[in-house]
């Protein structure tokens, strides 16, 4: 007991019991004080307040590596220089590419992009609904005076009036079913690839590649049987219906901390990591001392030394005192054949 104790990282337990303070922190405020929270909403709530601890844990284990570290401190030098407008600018194409559409996927088959597509889009759009629900941010009422006229509410103020029986009204009530659909369509597409990728089937397994896909289809297929139980049913299945989907929400919030889908959290991190790439061509290329020829940025490689001796990796040549980071992969090649070379011919024997 007291050695799962010692091996918590002190400044992730810190920063997970912060930001678990705040979402309760910013429930209170959003609901006026618990006056729109949803009591029958609880178990999504804890479900939350587990997957925040999770995720900013993780994240801050996940940022204190030394390459991750290096990047994000430079991420924010970046943004921050004098090129400010510049870098802001390809933050924003890049979020629009890679997060809104995920076009990164796309070079890798265009069925696959489908699937990632309605999946991310799915997810990103439930998670908005529900953590608004779920904190109080935002609630329906009809209007005073109406039985035919709904408001929206956005922190006990409203933004929205539409009538029912509308398109708009369709959209609004109905939106979680539609990503719901969304998300089912992706894992199904996701899911095909998983049995007949070769690639796939030889390296994947059950708690990291296909755990995630069946918490997600479950979450969608108990959301759904919500809305066939209150509109085909008349409600008769509500209360199981209702608990069913919120133990399988709670669950997979529960679970995205541990899982692949952390990565929803790394992703914006990958706009940092592009935009070190760019100011790494500005500031010139490393020439390889072997093959002549230009390889990868100066800033990455000085950047690499730094990290290689915060490790304790001394990767310096005696000789000269040159790192050996300093070549292209062809030129280490190079270096580690002669290096072989040397031995044998010392120990008097090339061969056996």
């Amino acid at each position: 007991m007291f050695r799962i104790f010692t091996n918590i990282n002190r400044k992730a337990f810190i920063n997970a019991i912060i930001a678990t303070l705040v979402v309760v922190l910013i429930t209170l405020v959003g609901s006026l004080n618990l006056q729109n929270f949803d009591a029958a909403l609880i178990i999504y709530f804890f479900g939350t307040i587990s997957m925040t601890f999770g995720v900013v844990y993780h994240h801050s284990v996940w940022k204190q590596r030394p390459p991750t570290k290096k990047y994000w401190k430079r991420t924010w030098e970046f943004v921050f220089s004098k090129d400010y407008l510049i870098y802001m600018k390809e933050i924003i194409k890049l979020s629009v590419r890679n997060i809104l559409f995920q076009r990164f996927i796309l070079p890798r088959g265009k069925m696959r992009w489908f699937g990632h597509f309605l999946l991310a889009t799915g997810c990103l759009i439930s998670f908005m609904v529900t953590f608004g629900l779920t904190f109080g941010w935002m609630h329906f009422t009809l209007k005073p005076g109406t039985t035919d006229m709904y408001e929206t509410h956005m922190f006990g103020i409203t933004v929205m009036t539409f009538p029912l029986n509308t398109i708009m009204a369709m959209i609004l009530f109905h939106i979680l079913l539609w990503t719901a659909i969304m998300v089912i369509v992706g894992c199904l597409i996701m899911m095909h690839r998983r049995f007949i990728d070769e690639g796939q089937i030889a390296t994947q397994w059950f708690e990291r590649d296909w755990l995630p896909l069946i918490l997600l289809v479950a979450v969608s297929v108990t959301g759904i049987g919500i809305w066939f139980d209150y509109t085909y049913l008349e409600g008769k299945m509500s209360q199981f219906m209702a608990i069913t989907h919120a133990i399988t929400v709670a669950m997979f919030l529960m679970w995205i901390p541990f899982g692949k889908f952390f990565h929803i959290f790394q992703r914006p991190a990958q706009v940092g990591a592009n935009i070190y790439k760019i100011e790494g061509k500005r500031r010139g290329m490393q020439v390889c001392p072997h093959t002549k020829e230009e390889y990868a940025p100066k800033m990455h490689v000085e950047d690499l030394k730094e990290i290689t001796k915060e490790m304790g990796f001394d990767l310096e040549r005696e000789e000269d005192g040159m790192s050996y980071l300093e070549y292209s992969p062809e030129g280490k090649r190079s270096c580690l054949a002669k290096a072989h070379l040397k031995e044998r011919k010392e120990s008097g024997s090339y061969f056996g």
